[in-house]
């Protein structure tokens, strides 16, 4: 029988679990037999069963619950586990077999440290911790067991920085299968080329899916400024829809050639244009030159990765937002993302306030959106609503 570690709360930690957080930090253990990576069983002060975890020996999260039933999980739990979450992305419509998806979404799904995208007939795997390390294959092998799509390659990308704090290093390649030469994938009228080894996160943004298409209705007959375009999805998007002409702003070569080439295929080459730069010097200029914008799109890197940074953090968005605003024309629109989870949306829309203020400008916030449906929000893991997309009418 496999050995079956414990942890014991402290009463500040019990308390914490039984408000529903699935996180257990390491000063509120007072007691533990636990390797790195296993399955623990979570304990009161008393022994009361609390749960089940899987246990970090070097990050500040010391337990992530996987369940709070006193049964061990099983091969049956995890199948259910997969199960639901599968069942979910069917519900959203995203089972077309040249589609996206992010089919096991980490914590939100119960399945803490991974992550599996789909890239039309990819798999892309993620593990952030050496738990996830080790229950990848099973959950893999049940994912491919129960889409009812084929699978042609499996790719490993656990290249992300929540890995150092695990002591981990990172892993990426070809798990199975072989990369088609061209990996292209459809969301709905939208084709693109997908980098799943080298580009960033497991490929793409996919979290952003949904939010490209709402920025796309303000996009028709105007012109389109895309600032930190990566290889251009908000323009595509925008192009797709009617804007005039649509110029996408990053620092990445490779990035940008993907867009002209995405460009070319959906038919938009004629409107579309992109510029290496640096994204915010590139603004300033843009503002002394007196420029204005139907649109502009500013979907820049997560500037707080902890909230030590929130400060810096804080002069960042409100600089990037100022000099969008400043660049947007009478009634035309700001689009503006932040994907750092230690920015909190309230933090998020003061700054674009601020912004505004700084630049003179009348704005009203029409919609505040978050991730696409596939990546969802537990409510009781307020991490993982990390991404913030105000949508911005300007005066």
């Amino acid at each position: 029988m496999a050995r079956m570690g414990t942890v014991r709360l402290t009463q500040k930690g019990r308390r914490w679990i039984q408000g529903g957080h699935p996180w257990i930090y390491r000063d509120d253990i007072s007691e533990k037999d636990a390797q790195a990576g296993e399955l623990v069983a979570v304990e009161d002060g008393q022994g009361g069963q609390q749960g089940w975890g899987a246990y970090s020996a070097a990050s500040r999260i010391a337990v992530r619950l996987v369940s709070r039933e006193k049964q061990q999980p099983d091969a049956a739990f995890w199948k259910q586990r997969v199960e639901r979450a599968l069942a979910l992305r069917e519900r959203l419509g995203l089972s077309h077999p040249e589609g996206t998806a992010r089919l096991v979404a980490g914590d939100s799904d119960g399945i803490p440290g991974l992550v599996i995208d789909r890239y039309a007939s990819v798999l892309v795997v993620q593990s952030g911790t050496l738990w996830a390390d080790k229950i990848a294959p099973q959950i893999l092998a049940l994912v491919r067991d129960q889409l009812k799509l084929p699978i042609t390659c499996v790719v490993e990308r656990s290249d992300a920085g929540v890995r150092k704090l695990e002591d981990l290093e990172a892993r990426t390649g070809i798990l199975e299968g072989a990369l088609p030469e061209l990996l292209l994938v459809r969301e709905e009228g939208l084709v693109y080329e997908v980098d799943v080894l080298t580009g960033h996160k497991t490929g793409h943004y996919l979290d952003q899916r949904e939010n490209r298409r709402r920025a796309a209705e303000y996009a028709r007959g105007k012109s389109v400024l895309d600032v930190f375009s990566y290889d251009g999805l908000f323009g595509l998007r925008a192009a797709l829809a009617g804007a005039e002409r649509v110029l996408c702003l990053d620092q990445s070569i490779q990035a940008l050639e993907r867009a002209r080439r995405n460009a070319e295929r959906n038919g938009v080459a004629q409107q579309f244009a992109t510029e290496r730069v640096d994204a915010l010097d590139d603004l300033r200029a843009r503002v002394e030159r007196r420029e204005q914008w139907g649109l502009v799109i500013v979907d820049p890197p997560a500037f707080a990765k902890n909230r030590a940074q929130a400060e810096g953090a804080a002069r960042g968005y409100i600089e990037v937002n100022r000099r969008a605003l400043e660049l947007v024309e009478p009634l035309g629109a700001l689009v503006s993302a932040s994907c750092s989870y230690n920015v909190r949306t309230w933090e998020f829309v003061d700054f674009i306030a601020q912004a505004a203020a700084a630049a003179r400008r009348t704005a009203w916030l029409e919609e505040l959106r978050g991730a696409a449906g596939d990546h969802p929000h537990l409510l009781t893991l307020p991490e993982s609503h990390y991404l913030k997309c105000a949508f911005v009418r300007v005066g």
